[in-house]
């Protein structure tokens, strides 16, 4: 296979890797070389392409996903430059399927080799081809070689050194580029200089080099063969092997480089031009045919003045601005305004063709992850987005009560944008919680509310669902008479209380015999009995008991629905006290996974907050993780994602569901009480 000149049609590539990495630099260094920016913009001057928002300059951390179109050696790349804090990744999770590779951003300290496993691997499961483009090598302490050593426990794909280091004084100065058998000094925002190699590089490159080909030859039975009887492959057999295993995923290639000094970039540019694969490996993936024009929604904007924008690519075939699109469930949008982007600057298209990314205008039905097509019942294909779970609630109110219809419409904006973020609306609590991927996470969604809708939230602890049963049974009668003028109100019952085994709930018996009270008031009682039970005597509703209806009297005049309601109301008010009131609380089954050097620090957090461990074994999937399951009662998980994060350089997580209602005694309970009765 000769080794292509550049590929044929635009790419899109994603920068993915952990907070601090240098992602948004390294886009500002690409935009800056190929000419799309007259000057490069720093995060700490707050002035780069991407990262635009209040909340991301504030933080100085991306906090969505920033793309930018920009032309290296007359073609075409989109890069999406996702956000690195663990608690965005949803981010990087809704591009990767429309992205033709991706490029792993890392810095050289094996202590933060830890962070890069959960691209590494979704990149992995996903058959992404990506490379790993070391940054910041200027400021490496160590060996490259071992660093590599050490990334490679915790990449599913093997790592293949393209590029070495040149070391003068302890600090890289230069690269060997080992398939060109070139070497290379770095100058300062500029392009790097070639140099003659002193025996000393050529001993380094030498080596290197062939331990490239060695890994390259575990897919190449020719060049194993030429290994093996000493002869040199020529440069274009190199090419085209490193070509192929790469968008075939066999391997992930290492290239370094420093951003902030723009080395070690334009090698990285050419070799995406030459290696990147095309639209068409995409199209094989989802198993796209024919001829009708495809678009997947790689992500939602709402911006101040446009209005919705969909960033989309063209998987096949082409659109114009103003065409008409269906989505997978046969209904139709017009789409209104076709745009390149670069950050916020917005580049009106009349059309984008086959492999474009580009933003869609006004599609207000459609969400991120969708496919659409030109055709009414096209392709019926969903791309795989893995949606996360929430692992970390707020509650929040609107500070001012006139806009708490208003917030409703603001937050299905922000979830358009990203799905990760959940919203739910407790009746039985009085709540509303926001749910999503951590502290941070929701902090931002907090502040967009209030920069882009003008929603000031007041924000606390989510309460937790308490319950409350009965240890004892009792006997009571419940009267209600009143007489005030024409008809009065009489209902009289006796109800016998009981408790049941846990999770029963409740059981209401009509034991009434004689018709001592009328058939027609016996709901009446029940619903009665039902409205106390929604606050017992603790303040929670009661659970697991039933309450017979065993005896009771009745007026022929003054009885009606709303005294037996009454008195079954007074019956419970006066009869549950004696029951043994008990309060409940909810019982979480957890799973937590953490990498294997966390586990016991896992297990002493379990123990720290009230749980009870289950056991532990491999997770699934993850080389050198571990799942620890566990026993926690629901109000100890409210901030365990942050202590958990503490542990393990951001990377740990856990899932919940509900298990059972436990007893809570002692001074927890008597606390929870007392908070109950102070919030009433």
């Amino acid at each position: 296979m000769p080794r292509k000149n550049g590929g044929s049609g635009p790419r899109c590539v994603a920068l993915v890797g952990p907070y601090g990495a240098g992602k948004t630099t390294l886009l500002e260094s690409i935009l800056w070389i190929t000419g799309a920016t007259q000057r490069k913009g720093s995060v700490p001057a707050k002035n780069t392409v991407g990262d635009a928002s209040p909340e991301a300059r504030a933080r100085q951390m991306s906090v969505e996903t920033n793309a930018a179109t920009t032309k290296f050696m007359d073609e075409s790349f989109t890069f999406l430059d996702c956000p690195g804090s663990i608690e965005f990744l949803q981010e990087s999770l809704n591009v990767l399927p429309g992205v033709d590779m991706a490029i792993v951003v890392c810095e050289p300290e094996p202590g933060k080799v830890a962070m890069l496993q959960p691209y590494l691997k979704r990149l992995a499961d996903f058959n992404i081809p990506h490379v790993l483009f070391v940054n910041k090598i200027d400021k490496a302490m160590g060996s490259l070689r071992e660093l590599l050593t050490i990334l490679q426990n915790v990449a599913p794909k093997p790592l293949v050194l393209r590029q070495i280091p040149i070391w003068e004084n302890g600090v890289a100065t230069g690269f060997i580029d080992l398939a060109l058998e070139r070497a290379y000094v770095y100058r300062e925002h500029a392009a790097s200089e070639l140099i003659d190699m002193g025996d000393d590089i050529k001993a380094r490159e030498t080596e290197a080099r062939f331990q490239m080909l060695e890994k390259l030859a575990d897919y190449d039975e020719h060049l194993m063969e030429e290994l093996l009887s000493d002869i040199a492959p020529p440069r274009d057999e190199i090419f085209n092997d490193l070509q192929r295993d790469l968008q075939e995923g066999l391997i992930v290639p290492v290239l370094i480089g420093s951003a902030g000094g723009d080395n070690g970039v334009r090698r990285l540019l050419k070799m995406l031009r030459h290696e990147a694969p095309e639209v068409t490996a995409i199209r094989k993936r989802l198993g796209i045919s024919g001829d009708d024009t495809v678009l997947q929604v790689l992500k939602t904007y709402h911006t101040a003045h446009g209005g919705k924008l969909s960033l989309a690519r063209v998987l096949n075939g082409h659109i114009k601005d103003g065409a008409v699109l269906y989505r997978q469930d046969g209904s139709d949008t017009r789409v209104g305004g076709l745009f390149a982007l670069r950050g916020e600057t917005q580049i009106k298209l009349a059309d984008a063709g086959l492999g474009d990314t580009v933003a869609l205008g006004r599609l207000e039905d459609v969400h991120t992850g969708e496919l659409l097509c030109a055709t009414k019942g096209g392709a019926k294909i969903k791309a795989a987005v893995e949606t996360l779970t929430p692992v970390y609630g707020l509650a929040i109110t609107a500070a001012d009560r006139k806009d708490e219809v208003k917030l409703t419409g603001a937050i299905a904006k922000l979830r358009e944008e990203d799905p990760s973020l959940l919203f739910e609306q407790d009746a039985a609590l009085h709540q509303m919680v926001l749910l999503g991927q951590g502290e941070i996470h929701l902090k931002v969604a907090v502040e967009k509310l209030a920069s882009k809708y003008g929603l000031k939230l007041d924000t606390h602890r989510p309460r937790v669902p308490y319950k409350e049963t009965i240890r004892k049974s009792a006997t009571q009668h419940g009267r209600h008479k009143r007489q005030s003028g024409g008809h009065g109100q009489f209902g009289d019952v006796v109800l016998e209380i009981k408790p049941l085994p846990r999770g029963a709930g409740f059981v209401f018996d009509d034991q009434i015999t004689g018709g001592v009270v009328p058939r027609n008031f016996i709901p009446s009682v029940e619903k009665g009995i039902v409205e106390f039970l929604k606050e017992g005597p603790l303040g929670f509703p009661v659970v697991d008991l039933t309450v017979a209806l065993v005896d009771g009297s009745y007026h022929t005049v003054d009885s009606s629905d709303a005294a037996f309601q009454t008195a079954a109301r007074i019956g419970m008010t006066e009869g549950m006290p004696s029951c043994g009131p008990v309060l409940l609380e909810p019982i979480m089954h957890v799973k937590i996974h953490v990498p294997s050097h966390a586990t016991a620090d896992a297990n002493s957090v379990i123990s720290t907050r009230r749980g009870r461990i289950l056991g532990f074994d491999a997770r699934s999937g993850w080389q050198g993780w571990d799942t620890v399951e566990a026993e926690i009662p629901q109000a100890e998980l409210h901030d365990l994602i942050v202590e958990l994060r503490s542990l393990t350089q951001g990377v740990g997580t856990f899932e919940m569901t509900f298990d059972h209602l436990a007893e809570l005694s002692g001074k927890l309970a008597e606390h929870v009480v007392a908070a109950r009765k102070v919030a009433a």
